[in-house]
């Protein structure tokens, strides 16, 4: 490297893992991620989002802090920091933490050995939060942990991951780890692992975890960088530059040239958090970091306030908060602080505030109408702003800053002030007036990483009447912010309507009702009417706390006294009955788990550790885009429509981008005269790879860019101007019902289409009541894997192509490359490794992006690698299969009910994909119940918009829902319990044999009336069910609802091969056709492998488990591989392994029986090294086709689930799922355990949380992790337990084995089953407010997903005026 001297630009020097850099020239827009991903080794970083919301890419950095003398060590998210910000830090990814090669960090080894990963994608970044929380903790002044343990809490351990997103496991696994490490930890409470037994005492657990040193130096900073200086200016070339300003003059200098000059590009930076939600397309000519500049990185306090420096991160200010609300302020001022530091607490992610800028924050509010938490609380607290503008300084207040237009260059914000609000009070130390201060959010994530829907922020100053009882309001600020307007407001209008008054139940309602007509969203905004609704709920909740309580909130100390602690009058004496509350722990997570270890066929039944998980907790597991790029490698991104039906006239690419480096845009035009414009493949039919000048649906492919890299590649692409024409094309087809009344439908083969049961018409002559013609909506569900849509494609000799895919289905993907390419298959090698997440979504979705690499590949000669960025996922999944469902229901007045009548209507979208199944999949799992009769018509409609494809249960989990919805409306016509109606029309095993001929097994194999029973026991069904009762009866703002569900769900074994070879150490390699997505395939099938070769009953055989490997895919290797798909690939795998390793067993026993007559006994090692001499073949191939008794079966379970919904907000809290599942004879516990965790935690997310929405055209608007928002550990079930139920010997089943990976999900319904019990019971409340006994109020449709406003809605939008009113009329 050169060195640094007056004539050499000034390098930037880092350390990466211990690793030295010293760089001198890069782009200033790199980020730290695309650094380490393409320059470096380090892998373990992986691109989730490109937000910042998904913790996929979470680093630690390390800093030295010259004035302390000491180092820093934070989180951030590499994708969002900018490389030439770390001048002079320590960068630590979960490699440099431990690895395979200088041992495993015991973070990862207890996410291991806690079984806390499947897929692996999203484990390294949980990893490095973590290590965070254990490094951070060891800082702290606490007492010495025991032996083992950090200083960490428990809910610190869990909380470090809450930022951290992982679509496979349902976190509890992952909260046990986490919390392994935290000495107050409850050892009872940490869940199945592989360290210690069920039963063993708490000091034989403590040995046998890993143990942690919490007195262990971590080497995260090398000296080396202790006395790095940062250099003024780093310069990239003559155009572009980075400048480290250190003080203001210098900043004001620079501002000044730069708006003398004119016409540069420039981009003021602190921790570029922005660019999470405000992507960059241009280039900026120059960056100014701001971050080092003291008078914007302090935090000041006098006696007039607190003033925090615009450069000082959102961690730093709550910490500077929260001590300062411990110093020797005034109480009231104290409480503002503590309050305003909790509510930080809830902006984004722990990795996002680390270095998110105050000041920051605020510029977007001001600028872009950035919706701003900080903006909303600080205005209530009339916080002032200090900011530079033209060439001299000015103090505005934050509403007048807010207000003006927004901030030009030459305009900097240098830093905000709390004012000392205790300082106005009257000095007398006779006044009783107090201040309280409160902030409110209502979000999808309790923890924060998700915007609210609003916010705000109350502070007021409130005395006693001096001649009545009651409550004066003195003085009062009332902010709302983010709910859909420019900028956060106060509402002068309410707040000068309370001023003064006594406050009683009439003034309330007439603030409230003002507000209403105060806080309005702009048009446009979704949920406008929820989010006014939601301002009132909150001023409710905050002013009628003064109403009942007045006495004690003036009689009462006030230290450590807030309005939430005696808030809400109503219910300050229900908190003294609540039933059970303290049932729910404070910490995020608890749970059991309960289940049978088989020992009959070891290793088979034993909860062996995941293949691989240490290495993808270290993050050494290669995924695609791990693969290093090859030399002279292009990256693609697609150019896809906006438009669902008009024809493509042209593409052209936006002038002034580095065109130069855009190697090719390629379309359908450039596929070769053999090949064919082929892009996927089903039995079913095709799907072109690009239109074929006519688009017929938004996010259809139209070309590809090609280009250097992936950044400049996307740049393009989003830039390009597509543009269209619609002359003689028809309207296109955007709803089912259009493609009903054109005749736009796909053919099911009658094959597929399910049979109906019994006599329509009889049965509903048998009935007492019917409904008829009841409607319900589905929407859809996007796949949110963690690893996006990814292929590299390499030329080979021969005309030949190797293309390495992330892909569920690489037999398919092999066919389609070689028909575009219009070469013979043998030409294509399609290798896959393992799979960041699947559920469906890597099966045909997965192709096209292979298909169009290998077609670039070919047309330019070099190598062509595509990683999907997040949107242009989201654009082109297509996701789960939308409908719309009509039924007619006849039934007894007992409840049974005789038959059953269904309309469907299935949105498959423009092409065919996997569509004509669902009518197959539906009934399937609609069967569940014993319907009487069962008619129905279901149509696969063809609409205009992207194709939908298999997720996760494809049809089941609509079927089972859909025969909810409909006892659930049988029994709300009837007044009965919802739970005695499912109890009553459970199928008996002659029904059962009716509704799933052939496959409903024999009778003792019917285990659902079982495992019902059992878990009304153990779940403590009917005296939860009467303690909700209670509760509800006490508490008004709250209810609980607890609903218990079954399921049935069919699978299908499908034809699988599998091959295993012993070589010559004794080692065993295996193949087989599944792909490894997460669900644990090759850690059984290395189970199965070892199990079958231990026939061969060695001496000191022990357990061949370590012996095996499972090696990656190859379509060349491997041919018929099929889909990896409907819950039953791992065990036919199995199965497949088993033929070849009894094949080996039979030709090695021969050979065995004669040396153990010559040697008397006979090691595996000598045995394998014999038959190689003798020539014996250790390779066998096999092709397990399942016979027809075997090929279908039934899988059983139920779950009860218990909710809490609050009616002010309408958020839901999933307190406790019980799960018993049947798993047969399950071939891995912990395998299966976590199968069912992560299926049930997805099924939450599809029923209760994520809105897949689009605009009219079909155009996704929840296009990234601002908008779409999966479970995250915050929003899992409380106490989450489950009992996999070992149901004995299953005689057609491999092993006796069943299916988990796919059924779960389907009791997901019983947390929405238990949300409309919660909201009956607040309708019922809405009923009694108005005197009215409208029983059809009781009978409603609860959408799905069951979001926040949905719910609030169903209470009522008005429920506080109604309340009110109620009141009022009863005084």
């Amino acid at each position: 490297m050169a060195a640094i001297n007056a004539s050499t630009p000034p390098n930037l020097v880092f350390a990466v893992n211990g690793v030295r850099f010293e760089l001198c020239e890069l782009d200033p827009s790199t980020t730290l991620l695309d650094f380490l991903r393409t320059h470096t080794r380090f892998k373990s970083v992986k691109l989730g989002c490109g937000e910042g919301g998904c913790g996929a890419c979470v680093v630690l950095i390390s800093k030295h802090d010259p004035v302390l003398d000491q180092v820093i060590e934070f989180t951030a998210s590499s994708c969002l920091t900018l490389l030439y910000s770390i001048h002079g830090c320590s960068i630590t990814t979960s490699e440099g933490l431990g690895n395979s090669k200088e041992g495993f960090h015991p973070i990862h080894e207890r996410f291991a050995g806690f079984h806390a990963t499947q897929c692996g994608f999203c484990t390294p970044g949980m990893c490095v939060s973590l290590f965070e929380a254990l490094v951070n903790a060891e800082k702290a002044n606490r007492p010495d942990p025991p032996s083992g343990f950090s200083k960490v809490t428990v809910t610190e351990a869990e909380k470090a991951i809450s930022g951290n997103l992982c679509r496979c496991t349902g976190y509890r696994s992952i909260a046990d780890a986490c919390k392994s490490f935290a000495a107050d930890a409850d050892m009872e409470d940490l869940g199945l692992n592989s360290f210690w037994k069920m039963g063993e005492r708490k000091d034989v657990k403590l040995s046998r975890l890993p143990q942690y040193d919490h007195n262990h130096k971590n080497k995260t900073f090398p000296m080396f960088l202790k006395n790095a200086i940062k250099p003024d200016v780093f310069l990239f070339s003559k155009r572009q530059s980075w400048y480290n300003p250190t003080t203001l003059e210098e900043l004001k200098t620079l501002l000044l040239k730069i708006n003398q000059d004119g016409g540069t590009q420039v981009k003021l930076v602190v921790g570029n958090t922005g660019m999470g939600y405000y992507r960059d397309i241009e280039d900026f000519d120059m960056h100014i970091d701001l971050s080092g500049i003291s008078e914007l990185s302090n935090i000041r306090k006098d006696a007039s306030g607190v003033e925090i420096g615009a450069a000082v991160t959102i961690s730093k200010a709550i910490e500077a908060l929260k001590r300062e609300g411990k110093s020797g302020f005034l109480e009231e001022f104290e409480m503002i602080f503590d309050k305003i530091a909790d509510h930080m607490s809830k902006i984004a992610s722990g990795f996002i505030r680390n270095t998110a800028s105050v000041g920051g924050n605020l510029v977007m509010a001001q600028k872009n109408n950035f919706p701003s938490d900080m903006a909303t609380i600080l205005l209530a607290v009339d916080a002032v702003v200090h900011i530079w503008t033209g060439g001299h300084f000015e103090w505005l207040s934050l509403e007048e800053f807010l207000e003006r237009p927004p901030l030009s260059l030459g305009s900097v914000l240098l830093s905000v002030k709390i004012p000392r609000w205790g300082s106005i009070k009257n000095a007398s130390s006779e006044r009783r007036s107090k201040f309280f201060f409160e902030t409110f959010r209502a979000a999808p994530r309790p923890l924060g990483n998700a915007l609210p829907y609003l916010s705000a922020a109350f502070l007021t100053e409130v005395s006693p009447c001096n001649d009545s009882v009651g409550t004066r309001i003195d003085f009062c600020r009332l902010s709302f912010g983010t709910y859909g307007t420019k900028h956060a407001i106060r509402v002068k209008m309410v707040e000068e309507l309370l001023v003064g008054k006594l406050l009683d139940v009439g003034i309330l309602y007439e603030a409230v009702t003002l507000l209403q007509d105060t806080v309005v969203a702009e048009n446009e905004t979704s949920r406008a009417a929820y989010r006014s609704s939601l301002a009132a709920g909150f001023l409710y909740e905050f002013f009628n706390s003064f109403i009942d309580c007045s006495a004690e909130i003036f009689n009462r100390s006030f230290h450590g006294y807030s309005c939430s602690s005696f808030a809400r009058a109503s219910e300050m004496k229900e908190k003294q009955m609540l039933v059970h509350d303290d049932k729910f722990p404070t910490l995020l997570s608890s749970g059991k788990q309960v289940l049978q270890l088989g020992s009959e066929y070891s290793p088979i039944g034993e909860p062996v550790m995941k293949s691989g998980a240490a290495l993808q907790a270290s993050g050494e597991a290669v995924f695609v885009d791990d693969i290093p790029s090859p030399t002279n490698c292009l990256h693609g991104a697609f150019i896809y429509s906006t438009k669902p039906l008009a024809r493509v006239k042209s593409i052209k690419m936006k002038s002034g981008l580095q065109m130069d480096r855009v190697s090719s845009i390629l379309s359908r035009q450039d596929i070769p005269e053999s090949g064919e414009n082929i892009g996927s493949m089903t039995i079913f039919d095709t799907e072109p790879l690009f239109a074929d000048g006519i688009t017929r649906c938004v996010g259809e492919r139209l070309a590809v860019v090609v280009a250097d890299t992936q950044k400049l590649a996307d740049i393009a692409a989003k830039t390009a101007v597509v543009d269209y024409e619609y002359e003689d094309l028809q309207s296109p087809i955007l709803s089912v019902e259009e493609a009903v009344q054109r005749s736009s439908l796909f053919e099911v083969p009658p094959f597929l289409y399910p049979q109906h049961v019994g006599e329509l018409s009889k049965g509903m002559a048998q009935a007492d009541h019917k409904i008829l013609s009841a409607r319900i909506k589905l929407g859809s569900q996007y796949y949110f894997y963690m690893e996006t849509q990814t292929a590299l494609a390499v030329p080979d000799e021969d005309n030949c192509m190797v293309v390495y895919s992330s892909s569920q289905c690489p037999e398919f993907m092999h066919s389609t490359i070689a028909r575009c390419l219009g070469v013979p298959e043998h030409n294509v090698r399609v290798i896959t490794r393992r799979v960041g997440g699947g559920f469906g979504g890597k099966a045909i979705k997965s192709i096209p992006v292979a298909t169009t690499c290998a077609l670039a590949a070919k047309k330019l000669n070099r190598p062509v690698r595509m990683y999907l960025n997040r949107k242009t996922d989201m654009m082109m999944a297509g996701g789960r299969h939308p409908m719309k469902i009509t039924y007619s229901v006849g039934f007894k007045n007992n409840g049974k009910i005789t038959a059953l009548e269904l309309e469907i209507l299935i949105d498959a979208g423009i092409y065919t994909d996997i569509s004509p199944i669902m009518p197959h999949n539906i009934v399937g799992a609609l069967k569940k119940y014993d319907w009487g009769a069962l008619s129905f018509d279901m149509k696969v409609c063809k609409t205009n918009r992207p194709s939908r494809s298999a997720m996760r249960g494809p049809g089941d989990v609509q079927g089972s829902f859909i025969a909810e919805a409909v006892i659930e409306h049988v029994a709300s016509t009837l007044s009965m319990d919802v739970d005695l109606v499912r109890s009553i029309n459970l199928h008996t095993y002659k029904s059962l044999s009716v509704f799933y001929e052939g496959s409903s097994g024999e009778l003792v194999e019917y285990t659902l009336p079982s495992i019902w029973n059992k878990l009304a026991v153990s779940a403590t069904y009917d005296q939860r069910t009467k303690m909700v009762k209670e509760f509800n009866k006490i508490n008004i703002w709250k209810k609980r609802g607890i609903s218990r569900v079954p399921i049935v769900h069919p699978v299908s074994q499908r034809p699988t091969p599998g091959k295993v070879s012993i070589l010559r150490d004794g080692s065993i390699v295996v193949e087989v056709g599944g792909i490894e997505l997460g669900q644990g395939l090759w850690t059984k099938v290395k189970q199965m492998a070892a199990f079958a070769l231990s026939a061969i009953q060695c001496d000191d055989i022990g357990n061949l488990v370590d012996k095996v490997r499972v090696v990656q895919s190859d379509t060349l290797n491997m041919i018929q591989g099929g889909f990896t798909s409907g819950s039953t690939t791992s065990e036919s795998s199995c199965e497949a392994v088993r033929l070849c390793c009894n094949v080996l067993v039979e030709r090695l026993r021969p050979l065995k029986e004669n040396l153990q007559k010559e040697m008397g006994s006979i090691k595996w090692e000598t045995l394998i090294f014999q038959a190689n001499l003798q020539a014996v073949n250790l390779s066998a191939s096999s092709f397990y086709v399942p016979g027809i008794t075997s090929m279908n079966y039934l899988n059983y379970g139920a779950a009860v689930s218990e909710v809490e919904i609050n009616l002010l907000t309408g958020a839901t809290t999933v307190l406790q799922t019980d799960i018993l599942y049947d798993c047969g004879q399950s071939l891995n516990p912990a395998v299966d355990l976590g199968q069912i965790e992560g299926a049930f935690v997805q099924g939450l997310g599809f029923f209760m949380l994520e809105e897949y929405e689009t605009n009219p055209d079909g155009l996704v608007l929840a296009d990234g992790t601002w908008n779409y928002k999966i479970p995250t550990i915050d929003t899992i079930p409380k106490k989450f337990n489950v009992e996999i139920l070992n149901s004995g010997h299953h005689k057609e089943r491999i092993l006796s084995s069943k299916a988990s990976g796919e059924p779960p999900l389907l009791l997901a319904s019983s947390v929405h089953c238990a949300t409309r019990a919660a909201i009956k019971e607040a309708r019922k409340q809405l009923l009694s407010w108005s005197n009215s006994d409208d029983s059809d109020f009781l009978t409603f449709q609860l959408e799905v997903p069951a979001t926040m406003p949905v719910v609030k809605q169903l209470c009522g939008l008005e429920n506080v005026e109604r309340y009110l009113k109620w009141k009022l009329r009863n005084k």
